[in-house]
């Protein structure tokens, strides 16, 4: 039996591949040390991604495989995995927010394929797993935010200038509709929407937040081109359904991101298929396939497919997300999963260091 080095056990790391990253942790970057001493094996490995779910499951799966190098002998096998979520780049001359690491858009080329629904459900899935998470609902004609997380009352303002976030499990969330009558429709023209969009945005004071989800209305006009052009976004997700128009209209959203210089992230395909609730049968309502099927058309990750449940509707509707009335259930494991995912993929996107350097001030005497 040969010498134990930090080579062999580093290899034996790099031979597992994480299903979140879809890469190795020694490629990701994600191990951070291995010690040797006292008879003992020790490796360090951070995430760069919230993953309270699958910790466990990956510290036992590294040290399953240090244990089967023939030269750990009978020594004791310590795996430590830690998470830190970095900021990441962005569009190149917007200025990132100080108290928001990440921006994440959510869109879809057209309405009715549950974007919504699917934002409130990943941002909660996000803090879940161990983030600190805010949500922006960028729609404001139709602001819907709001009765999704079961939130009332105005947002208070400390300082008369800027508002504070509303808090509803555990994440921070802005709306026009906090600060409208649900009822009132909202008759403006293009300009004064996206002057609203940047001021709820800038003017909110969010609180140390490592994701910030902006569930964004649907189509590619005057407010995604504002928060791609204004607003600084680390990556974006596509919500689609298998419908070929649905898909049509997805792909000019994906294409919008692309010209703008904003990374998808992935593709997630909502209302995928149909579980009967009373005898279990399966059918894909809205056809089959159609969102991986873009995801390779265009070289963007497949993110997941989640399905078409009534209890999904009728949870939002009562103010408590699938993610937080049954957060043990199919569905709920199905966002955290894409949630892991989502998070995975920007954790590989460079990452921006803008804010760890102080502000150099010139004077001149």
């Amino acid at each position: 039996m040969g010498e134990l080095t930090k080579a062999a056990v580093e290899q034996a790391i790099a031979g597992y591949i994480d299903p979140y990253l879809e890469t190795d942790l020694v490629s990701a970057k994600g191990l951070k040390g291995v010690e040797l001493q006292d008879g003992r094996v020790r490796a360090t490995v951070q995430l760069g991604y919230p993953a309270r779910s699958h910790v466990q499951e990956l510290a036992q799966a590294l040290r399953e495989r240090i244990a089967a190098l023939p030269e750990v002998g009978g020594r004791e096998i310590d795996v430590e995995v830690g998470v830190k979520i970095a900021s990441h780049v962005v569009q190149q001359g917007i200025e990132t927010l100080t108290n928001v690491k990440n921006i994440i858009a959510v869109a879809s080329g057209k309405g009715g394929v549950g974007k919504s629904t699917v934002s409130v459900n990943l941002a909660l899935a996000l803090a879940a797993e161990g983030a600190t998470v805010g949500i922006l609902d960028a729609d404001i004609y139709g602001p819907s935010q709001p009765r999704m997380l079961g939130s009332r009352g105005q947002p208070d303002s400390i300082d008369g200038k800027t508002l504070e976030p509303l808090v509803s499990y555990q994440i921070q969330s802005m709306s026009i509709g906090y600060l409208v009558d649900e009822e009132t429709p909202m008759i403006w023209r293009g300009p004064m929407v996206t002057q609203a969009l940047e001021q709820l945005l800038k003017d909110t004071n969010w609180r140390d937040v490592d994701y910030l989800v902006v569930d964004l209305p649907p189509g590619t006009g005057d407010t995604q081109l504002t928060l791609a052009q204004k607003i600084p976004v680390s990556g974006a997700v596509i919500v689609t359904t298998p419908q070929d128009i649905a898909l049509l209209d997805a792909r000019k959203g994906l294409k919008m991101f692309e010209k703008v210089k904003v990374p998808v992230l992935g593709i997630v395909e909502n209302m995928s298929i149909h579980v009967c609730s009373q005898c279990g049968h399966e059918e894909h309502i809205f056809g089959e396939g159609g969102g991986a099927r873009m995801a390779e058309q265009y070289d963007v990750d497949f993110l997941g497919a989640l399905p078409l449940d009534g209890r999904i509707r009728a949870d939002t509707d009562e103010g408590k997300p699938t993610v937080v009335r049954d957060p043990d259930g199919p569905v709920a494991r199905q966002f955290r999963e894409v949630a892991k995912r989502l998070a995975a993929k920007l954790s590989l996107q460079a990452k921006d260091y803008t804010q760890a350097f102080p502000k150099i001030m010139i004077q001149n005497d």
